[in-house]
């Protein structure tokens, strides 16, 4: 999908015409709160023991035994086998890091993310939750670790050595949940003594990695909702006398949920994320999956408004 209209140029009018009116009007105007002041950066660092271990005399006999260069294969052992505690630890925090992705906008490759002020609650809620349970399965595998070493030994056979498993209190350390809040500062914010020319560089330096990276942000939802649309209407094509698709009733949720991210990820204020939002509303009031999958008539008609806004999205290159 290719349109006419691209995000920054959207961000761009809507600046100018912001620009045009208050130039023109002169009684003070009233400003539209700044993406700084609706917005905040966060970065969420989890870390867990992969419970993985190079073995160096193992790696050297599958080479020499195949008649292979030094180097050429590896083997890794799983310390602790298959164990059920550890497994789950690992699957939860990689959901988590879902979780947070799903409710944040991109911003650098550092790892912040940008956060809508109005998302903060619910976010802030949400990762209060994921870390209790973080804990939770921690102590749980804690417990677990001692006797896990003992499973091992018989699972590893001649690979189990002792020296590979850290302490149990060494052990802890490696486990880490960190959710960082950072305000977003503005180009104004900048207060460095290397001389007013410089300074001014530096601002714009900003200002265009600022621009760049809300840009970035932005079509980050546009992705997310062409997804999720492009998703609904692919399993409602079907007619009466086809086959019907299966789908989930996830199918639906998904669209609700990016819905509530367009109107709380709109941080640019932008009319055309907020009139997208409206229109899915009102596409999907009602709208149960049962519905969908019983009512042809309610089913084409979902899926001709979901058309419709797909074609209306702003030229992502997708």
């Amino acid at each position: 999908m290719n349109m006419h209209m691209n995000v920054s140029d959207t961000l761009t009018t809507e600046s100018n015409m912001n620009t045009a009116t208050a130039t023109t009007n002169a009684a003070p105007a009233a400003h539209a709160p700044s993406i700084a002041s609706s917005s905040m950066l966060c970065e969420l660092s989890i870390s867990t023991w992969t419970g993985r271990k190079l073995d160096k005399r193992a790696s050297k006999d599958v080479t020499s035994q195949n008649y292979a260069a030094s180097g050429v294969a590896n083997v890794n052992k799983k310390l602790l086998g298959d164990c059920a505690e550890l497994t789950a630890l690992q699957k939860f925090t990689a959901n988590s890091r879902n979780i947070h992705y799903g409710m944040t906008m991109p911003w650098s490759d550092t790892g912040l993310r940008l956060l809508p002020t109005a998302q903060y609650f619910k976010y802030n809620e949400a990762m209060t939750a994921v870390q209790n349970e973080f804990e939770r399965l921690v102590a749980a595998f804690l417990d677990a670790y001692d006797w896990e070493i003992m499973q091992a030994q018989a699972k590893l056979g001649d690979l189990f050595n002792r020296d590979d498993y850290p302490t149990l209190e060494s052990l802890q350390s490696k486990f880490r949940f960190r959710l960082t809040y950072i305000p977003l500062p503005d180009a104004g914010d900048f207060r460095i003594d290397v001389g007013n020319e410089a300074a001014e560089e530096i601002k714009q330096h900003y200002n265009n990695y600022y621009s760049t990276q809300l840009t970035q942000a932005m079509n980050d939802v546009w992705h997310r909702t062409y997804d999720a649309l492009t998703r609904m209407s692919e399993r409602l094509d079907y007619g009466d006398h086809e086959k019907k698709k299966i789908f989930r009733d996830s199918l639906v949720d998904n669209v609700s949920e990016m819905i509530e991210m367009l109107r709380v990820c709109n941080v640019t204020q932008s009319t055309q994320m907020t009139a997208m939002a409206d229109k899915l509303e009102d596409a999907l009031m009602g709208v149960t999956p049962d519905a969908l999958r019983e009512d042809a008539y309610l089913r084409a008609e979902t899926k001709r408004t979901v058309d419709e806004a797909i074609k209306a999205l702003p030229s992502l290159d997708i």
